[in-house]
């Protein structure tokens, strides 16, 4: 039988295009297993899809100075050692890698065990991650066709972000049921990330009473981010982090508002959700998401409005701008070619396994 390896881990955003392969790989013979971090966010999604999981020292790279800067490079050694180890016992035909410090380690072990090892870079730009991967991955996938450009021709290929099949499968009555809704006004969702956005999460919340006489809200505000005092407030919802009725609150909003990671606007797009995105500052980050959120603005996709220009009336007339020329925004991407990314990625895995063999 086929055997893959999965890794990725941090955030949701290097797990769940992992996730989405999963139906289709074994659907074409392959045996799945993931490597991650010991405590990641991505130990608990995949073995809750009963997948075996096999955790991995994991230490960050740092682009300031913090403390752990001279200690997690040992994190990494140890890790590297750890995922030779495992791949030597795993014998996969082939490692695919979405991206994420804990897969490091992983992809260049693939390379010194002989093993084809495929990255997936989501962003413009490629992560510090990715780019510490690049001399040792056989294929590199790209979301963006200006991420194609700038990285090695016989490696580099377009593929897009594999999209989770069930999120277009959602049941906007069952989201409505689930948050307790009405049908009487538009929802409008703010999606934060796995790991929340603070100042999303803040800038939505000065405004909520004025958002609430037009809208109804559902608010994904990530793990340890929920107000208990908006407990209760009629039209309002929110969440840490949502799972399985994900795709059903999907179905019920009318408009989104999103960070500007790569898989949450893809999965955006691909649900044709007319959407405001905030990226995060490029003081707090590499500036990939404003990069992404530019390149979806040009493209007809998406509103932007960066953190810098965030008040609490500029929040306010997009949100209500966005409203009102939705059918723009649903249009264009009605329009767009989105390609096949999951089969596609499929083929390339097909391609470096049958060359393993």
């Amino acid at each position: 039988m086929k055997h893959i390896v999965l890794t990725g881990g941090g955030t949701a955003g290097h797990v769940t295009p992992n996730i989405a392969l999963i139906p289709k790989l074994k659907e074409n013979g392959y045996s799945i297993s993931y490597i991650g971090s010991y405590d990641g966010i991505e130990k608990k999604l995949i073995e809750e899809l009963g997948i075996p999981y096999y955790g991995i020292s994991s230490g960050k790279l740092r682009r300031y100075f913090d403390l752990k800067n001279f200690s997690d490079p040992f994190r990494v050694l140890k890790g590297f050692g750890e995922a030779k180890k495992l791949l030597k016992k795993l014998k996969p035909d082939v490692v695919f890698s979405k991206g994420g410090f804990v897969t490091v380690p992983v992809v260049i072990a693939a390379k010194r065990c002989r093993i084809p090892a495929i990255i997936h870079e989501s962003d413009m730009t490629p992560g510090l991650a990715n780019k510490l991967c690049l001399s040792s991955a056989s294929k590199i996938c790209c979301n963006f066709p200006e991420t194609v450009e700038n990285l090695p021709k016989d490696k580099a290929i377009l593929t897009g972000t594999p999209i989770r099949q069930e999120l277009m499968n959602g049941n906007p009555e069952a989201g409505r049921a689930f948050c307790g809704f009405s049908s009487d006004k538009p929802v409008l969702m703010v999606i934060g990330g796995s790991l929340g956005a603070a100042s999303v999460n803040e800038n939505i919340r000065k405004i909520l009473p004025e958002l609430l006489k037009e809208f109804q809200v559902i608010h994904l505000c990530g793990k340890g981010k929920m107000d208990e005092s908006l407990t209760g407030t009629e039209g309002y919802v929110q969440y840490e982090y949502i799972k399985k009725e994900l795709p059903d609150l999907f179905a019920l909003s009318d408009i989104v508002i999103s960070r500007a990671g790569a898989n949450a606007i893809c999965e955006i797009s691909a649900l044709k959700k007319p959407n405001l995105l905030i990226p995060l500052s490029a003081k707090a980050s590499r500036g990939d998401q404003i990069l992404n959120a530019r390149s979806f603005e040009r493209q007809g996709y998406s509103m932007v409005l960066e953190e810098e220009e965030i008040t609490e009336s500029t929040l306010q007339d997009a949100i209500h701008e966005l409203y009102a020329k939705r059918q723009t925004y649903i249009d264009a991407m009605s329009e767009s070619n989105h390609v096949d990314s999951i089969q596609k990625i499929i083929d390339i895995i097909e391609e470096c396994t049958k060359a393993s063999v």
